[in-house]
């Protein structure tokens, strides 16, 4: 009897074997970079149950797909840290442009602006199913909303107390940290100490506080000053987002903003920065008029803006404001969307007061400006960054790259091409043909940097037992096609995207599968 039980164990060896050496995916003879920072390595990659489980030179494994990725980069799946999907996941569950551009997860919330029943759009989500997975911030705009509207006041105690238990009951639903918007309303009418109070509650669960500071331009070191004064007030990690110079007249500075960040870090705190590849930003037609027009709402705006003397106020700054940039015209300023009249988008305000028959001068096309936020406003394209100040800002070490964009709903509006191409471009233009920063360097940013900085404890590295987000692609192919004039084009050159296991791009073709999840602290 010992002897058959010997015997049947003896046959059986085989087939454990066998089967311990089963894969569902297995991606063959890749050049390996693994996240860290170091340099590459030739070997493959074994996945089962949408996990890593085994990274080197691997043989005897069998596998129900093997992707051959002999000659490309198998790299960890991109972590784009500033995005804005929400109310876009419907319209596109299959989020078409991050997976195109090497993307597996995003973190929304960003700015201030996010869902705040996080319990209630976690199950949505879930149930929706996206091709990417999500973290999301609680931000700051909507629970100020939620408790006191777009009023231009300090908060009462009660309203207070309200804002904090928001932000408290979003952090136990698994909210990766707070945002602000400080430069869009309401947000704008708070004090630093506000956000202190709520950022300290944040902090209570080892939250992030990501800030669209108050300021990117002519106050900028101000805006940095308060950012950095919350984090040591609140005692919480920083995340500055898509950190930049704005305005012709402004560049250069970036050599006065960037080591007020090394300064702070040396001193003990956790600060951190990611930015977008591009010299435009993307933000809101209001944000060019005066912050005291814009409280309670579009009816409220409306009104004032009709009111001649409020009018020629609004005239008067945009115009002090065009002579500070060293401009003679709006040209700087185009549309993304306009919903009145969406003929318009792509054309700068420039063009639109030209188109509309009126005089080629910037005081008309102030009052083109007014008369597009008196019926609803728009979203923007702002030209006004400097290469070198972009370039100078990239070569940090603690700086990630975000696209601060939404998932892209193909040949809708004319939106800023980072929401397609960031990641693309990062590795073609600033890795592959300007040499700005190495490839293992730059991956590094897009993987285990902001794995670490928002918690996302097993993603951002090719390490057995973490989840299978991988990106396959061709360093010496891989290009950003989108551009200002034709936005919606996606990215070249990647291969193969896993997510959670599941082969999500397979031959550069988006496969339809949905198996992205929400990711909680």
């Amino acid at each position: 009897m010992i002897r058959s039980i010997q015997f049947i164990a003896l046959l059986l060896v085989p087939f454990f074997c066998v089967a311990q050496n089963y894969a569902d995916v297995f991606i063959k003879n890749g050049k390996i970079i693994d996240g860290t920072g170091n340099s590459w390595f030739y070997g493959d990659i074994a996945v089962k149950d949408g996990k890593i489980v085994a990274v080197g030179k691997l043989s005897g494994w069998k596998a129900t797909k093997v992707l051959d990725a002999t000659g490309l980069i198998v790299a960890p799946g991109f972590i784009d840290v500033h995005t804005h999907i929400e109310d876009d996941e419907v319209r596109n569950p299959l989020a078409s442009n991050f997976i195109y551009d090497g993307v597996t997860t995003v973190v929304t919330g960003n700015c201030g602006a996010s869902n705040l029943d996080l319990k209630r759009y976690f199950n949505f989500l879930d149930s929706l199913r996206l091709s990417i997975n999500v973290a999301t911030l609680v931000g700051h705009n909507d629970v100020r909303k939620e408790v006191m509207g777009r009023s231009n006041r300090i908060p009462t105690e009660t309203e207070m107390k309200k804002m904090e238990a928001i932000v408290d009951q979003a952090m136990k639903d698994g909210a990766v940290g707070l945002s602000t918007g400080l430069i869009y309303i309401p947000g704008t009418y708070s004090q630093t100490e506000e956000v202190v109070r709520l950022a300290k509650i944040a902090a209570r669960y080892n939250g992030v506080y990501a800030t669209h500071m108050r300021d990117e331009a002519d106050s900028v070191v101000e805006a940095i000053e308060e950012a950095l004064h919350i984090g040591r007030s609140a005692k919480l990690p920083v995340q500055i987002s898509h950190f930049k110079i704005s305005g012709q007249h402004n560049w250069g500075r970036s050599k006065i903003t960037l080591p007020m960040i090394k300064k702070a870090r040396e001193e003990g705190l956790e600060v951190t920065i990611d930015q977008y590849p591009y010299t435009a930003s993307s933000t809101g037609l209001s944000t060019l008029l005066p912050d005291e027009l814009l409280a309670d709402g579009q009816d409220s705006i409306r009104a004032r803006l009709q009111r001649p003397e409020l009018r020629k106020y609004a005239v008067d700054y945009m115009l002090k404001k065009l002579k500070k940039r060293k401009l003679k015209h709006f040209s700087y300023a185009v549309v993304a969307y306009y919903n009145s009249d969406t003929t318009l988008n792509g054309k700068s305000i420039e063009e639109i007061n030209r188109i509309k028959g009126r005089k080629h001068k910037a005081k008309e096309e102030a009052l083109t400006i007014i008369e597009m936020m008196e019926k609803g406003g728009a979203s923007m394209v702002l030209h006004g960054m400097s290469e070198d100040d972009v370039k100078y800002i990239m070569q940090y070490p603690f700086n990630m790259f975000a696209s601060d964009a939404s998932i892209r709903v193909w040949q809708v509006g004319s939106p800023h091409p980072r929401g397609y191409g960031t990641n693309a471009r990062i590795l073609s233009r600033y890795v592959r043909e300007e040499k700005v920063l190495s490839l293992e360097e730059a991956i590094r940013r897009m993987t285990s940097l902001p794995a670490q900085k928002f918690r996302l404890r097993d993603r951002g590295l090719l390490r057995e037992g973490f989840a299978a987000d991988i990106v396959v692609f061709d360093e010496k192919k891989v290009a950003d096609l989108s551009t200002f004039e034709k936005p919606h084009q996606y990215s070249t050159g990647f291969k193969y995207v896993l997510v959670n296991g599941s082969v999500t791009l397979d031959n550069g073709k988006h496969t339809g599968t949905r198996n992205g999840t929400t990711l909680r602290p």
